[in-house]
């Protein structure tokens, strides 16, 4: 696989089209942070950490739903493994005139791109998330 973030975010774009109650995904630190985010914003209802039969550590992550509509309406990745998008604290562009969110990966680790206004920490913008 050559991007797991972008397979990460299409899973969870694909289980709140079919009204998923939870979506299954191969565990990283990194996935988790963003599932964590994605959390403490509500977007979706919680995540946790089991494994498959393989053996394998995976990420549940119970989606959730407002009137039966996803509460993730749109969810893209801007930084992609063949280019990346790298912004200062001042530069980081606002999702939704700021509706929604953008997770960046800077040297403090995971944060939301408010946070990183806040903080005067820029780094990698990994997706935007309405």
């Amino acid at each position: 696989m050559t991007d797991p973030i972008s397979d990460f975010l299409t899973r969870l774009r694909n289980a709140g089209k079919a009204q998923l109650e939870e979506c299954v995904i191969p565990h990283s630190t990194l996935k988790e942070a963003i599932a964590s985010i994605l959390k403490t914003e509500g977007y979706i209802l919680d995540h946790s950490n089991s494994a498959d039969a393989a053996g394998h550590k995976t990420l549940v992550v119970k989606m959730k739903y407002v009137d039966g509509t996803s509460a993730i309406t749109g969810l893209t990745r801007v930084s992609s493994p063949g280019r990346r998008l790298y912004y200062r604290y001042t530069e980081i562009p606002r999702v939704l005139n700021g509706l929604g969110i953008g997770i960046l990966s800077t040297s403090r680790g995971l944060m939301k791109d408010a946070d990183c206004r806040r903080n005067k920490a820029g780094g990698e913008l990994i997706c935007n998330v309405w």
